[in-house]
C-alpha cells in the first residue's frame, strides 16, 4: 500500500485496486471507504506513521457497495468503535442481507472487469448510520452525501464545501484522464451523477481509482462530464 499526503488534512491510502482516504479534523478522524479485506493493518501503520492513533478514527464512510472500498471497515470500526456510514439503498448489501446489482458492461470493460473480481470478498459488514443526499456526515466542517447513482443504486459522493474538496468514490475515476467510472449499473444515471458532481466546482477531487486532482479541478471535471455525455462544448 502506497500513502500519498493530498493537501495537510487529508491523505490517500493506494492499493493493488482502488484506494481509500484519510481526513484528519482536530477532534478526531474519518475514513472516506476502508480498502479491501485485508487492508485494516496497512491502514493503522500508515495512520501510526502519520503520528496519529488509529484509535481516533471516529467514522468510516462508505461510497458504495463494492467489496473493494468497504472490505476493512469491519474490522476497523469493530477494533476502534468508528460509526459506519452508507446510503440506504446500498447499505444492505454491505450488511450481506440483498446481492449488488450487476453491472451493464462495455465491451472494453470486460478485462478490467476480470482483474476487479480478484479482489477478496468482503465479509457483511454493519452500518450504523443509513443516509441520504444532502445529509450531514459530522466531519470536514461540513461534509455532506451526495447520492450520485448509476455506478450502483446507493453510491455516494462526499463534499466537503468549506475545503472545496470532493471524494467521488467510483462514479468518476482519474486513471489516465478524469472520465467516467467503468462497471455501471446504469450509465445515463451514471452521467448525469458525473454532471451533478462536476457543478459543485471542488478545488479538490478525489477518486475511487487514479490519482486526486488537485489543479484547475473545477474545469477539468466540468470539461470531462461534458465529454463523457457527448455534448461539443468548450471550455477555457
Amino acid at each position: 500500500m502506497d500513502l500519498v499526503e493530498v493537501t495537510s488534512r487529508l491523505h490517500m491510502f493506494r492499493f493493488p485496486v482502488g484506494q481509500a482516504y484519510l481526513w484528519r479534523d482536530e477532534d478526531g478522524l474519518t475514513l472516506v471507504d476502508a480498502g479491501d479485506v485485508n487492508a485494516a493493518a496497512p491502514i493503522e501503520e500508515a495512520v501510526r506513521g502519520l503520528g496519529l492513533d488509529p484509535a481516533a478514527i471516529r467514522r468510516i464512510v462508505i461510497t458504495h457497495g463494492h467489496r473493494d472500498h468497504y472490505g476493512a471497515a469491519g474490522e476497523l470500526a469493530a477494533r476502534h468503535g468508528a460509526e459506519v456510514i452508507a446510503h440506504r439503498l446500498d447499505a444492505p448489501a454491505i450488511r450481506g442481507e440483498a446481492p449488488m446489482a450487476e453491472p451493464v458492461l462495455l465491451e472494453w470493460e470486460l478485462p478490467f472487469y476480470e482483474r476487479a473480481l480478484t479482489v477478496p470478498e468482503a465479509p457483511p459488514t454493519r452500518v450504523d448510520r443509513e443516509v441520504g443526499d444532502g445529509e450531514a456526515l459530522g466531519f470536514g466542517d461540513g461534509a455532506v452525501a451526495i447520492h450520485c447513482p448509476g455506478h450502483t443504486g446507493g453510491s455516494i459522493a462526499v463534499h466537503l464545501p468549506h475545503h472545496g474538496v470532493l471524494f467521488t468514490g467510483d462514479g468518476v475515476a482519474g486513471v489516465g484522464q478524469v472520465m467516467l467510472g467503468v462497471f455501471n449499473t446504469d450509465r445515463e444515471r451514471a452521467l448525469a451523477s458525473f454532471r451533478r458532481l462536476a457543478a459543485l466546482g471542488a478545488d479538490t477531487v478525489c477518486f475511487g481509482h487514479g490519482d486526486p486532482l488537485t489543479e484547475n479541478a473545477a474545469a477539468v471535471m466540468t470539461a470531462s462530464a461534458d465529454r463523457d455525455s457527448g455534448l461539443q462544448v468548450e471550455h477555457g
